[in-house]
């Protein structure tokens, strides 16, 4: 079976929201899954932040290797998982299995105290080799992408051969002050990226969209 690494975003942890739930699903399915805690959740270090995440996401002696191995990114935990991406060593480990965003971003949003996590700038074609598959959801309606949502998901569309996932609404999954603790639209999508690699079945998994459509419902949402 495969491993799947969920990476949580700024000022969430592993019990938030709808890591949980998404993770015990597969669990259950006999899936090896880590969502790990990252230090200090409203304050994150972004070599911290990427240290931890290195440490779940690596096979070690006998683990499950990359090429079976999910990485899950939700808001910035998806530019962590970027990050890791950039240093993975992809001819001595292999490319990772996959990579689902969940209402991430792919550049800087403003927010100056986060601003190590996009230094230094994204090596796209190194990221890209670094996994098999990529896939994006995202809300139009997210606040903290805002007006450039459309940019956000583009730039993994044209960067990163992605398949993207845009909803009319859900916020930043979840929206300000809110809670959710499904999210189908993240489950399906991971369920893809497994079926791609032969572990599961193709039954039920999400339709995606081409770019123009991802620019369309993105910037209409802004």
């Amino acid at each position: 079976m495969g491993k799947i690494v969920i990476a949580h975003g700024y000022g969430m942890g592993a019990g938030d929201h709808w890591y949980s739930a998404v993770g015990e699903e597969f669990a259950a399915e006999g899936h090896e899954v880590r969502i790990p805690n990252f230090p200090e959740p409203f304050a994150p270090e972004a070599d911290v932040w990427l240290k931890e995440l290195e440490e779940e996401a690596a096979s070690g002696p006998g683990g499950v290797p990359a090429g079976e191995t999910v990485l899950v990114g939700h808001s910035l935990g998806g530019v962590n998982v970027l990050r890791l991406l950039q240093r993975h060593d992809t001819e001595a480990e292999g490319a990772f299995a996959g990579v689902v965003f969940v209402a991430s971003m792919s550049g800087e949003v403003g927010y100056e105290a986060l601003a190590p996590f996009f230094t230094p700038e994204f090596d796209w074609r190194k990221i890209r080799r670094a996994a098999r598959e990529f896939r994006v959801v995202h809300a139009a309606d997210d606040a903290v992408t805002g007006e450039k949502t459309g940019e956000h998901v583009l730039r993994c569309v044209r960067e990163l051969g992605a398949q993207a996932r845009v909803t009319a609404s859900g916020g930043h999954c979840p929206g300000s002050g809110g809670i959710r603790l499904e999210l189908p639209d993240a489950v399906r999508l991971i369920r893809e990226v497994l079926s791609s690699s032969g572990w599961v079945s193709a039954d039920g998994v999400a339709d995606v969209v081409d770019a123009d459509e991802v620019g369309g419902s993105a910037d209409a949402g802004g």
